[in-house]
């Protein structure tokens, strides 16, 4: 019994420190629960798609894609166009003078802002260095008895965290009812963006 909770609370730890940052895909989680907007889906299949690629990742999967640079650079170079573009758009928002309500109707469909949420998750090859073959070789390290409950730990911090990030976004509503606010929300999502796409570049660089 010991071991089991040992090896949850490994995984759980370590899970939340990897994800709990400012990155791409918070900053859309975040912005979305601002707007109160597929929450749920959202929340969903992030939290979904990391205990997934955590699975993977103990499974073997992370060995594989070690071996495979191309791969890393194709994703590389996809991420940092689609962040490029992204940090544009919010740059392009910054710049409207309305206000945008937080409970509007009309916004991106449900398809379009899964597609979104899977371009942030899967075209981020920081995701596959810290759930696929991080948390993957923590994960092969543990008995084989025990790897499932190292995936439910790191599965269980994810959803914890997406959770409270989309749904806990709403207590900032009030802040959100200006304008102002989302210019900055938007300046700091942009900044965010382009500067993990000029990172992404600089490493294909160097």
């Amino acid at each position: 019994m010991t071991n089991i909770l040992s090896t949850f609370l490994t995984g759980f730890a370590m899970s939340a420190a990897l994800i709990i940052a400012i990155g791409a895909q918070n900053m859309f989680v975040l912005r979305q629960g601002l707007k109160r907007e597929h929450v749920g889906p959202i929340v969903l299949f992030c939290a979904g798609a990391d205990a997934l690629l955590i699975a993977a990742g103990v499974g073997g999967v992370g060995a594989l894609l070690g071996a495979m640079p191309q791969w890393t650079m194709a994703l590389t170079i996809g991420g940092a166009l689609f962040l490029g573009w992204y940090a544009i758009k919010a740059f392009a928002r910054m710049m409207t003078p309305e206000a945008m309500a937080v409970t509007a109707q009309g916004g991106v469909s449900l398809g379009r802002a899964l597609a979104t949420t899977a371009a942030f998750t899967f075209l981020n090859p920081h995701v596959y260095l810290d759930t696929v073959l991080l948390m993957g070789a923590a994960g092969s390290a543990q008995a084989p008895a025990l790897r499932p409950v190292f995936v439910a730990g790191a599965a269980g911090a994810s959803i914890l965290w997406f959770v409270g990030l989309g749904y806990g976004a709403r207590v900032l509503t009030p802040l959100f009812a200006r304008p102002a606010a989302w210019r900055v929300l938007d300046g700091i999502v942009g900044l965010t963006m382009l500067t993990l796409a000029v990172t992404l570049v600089g490493r294909l660089a160097a």
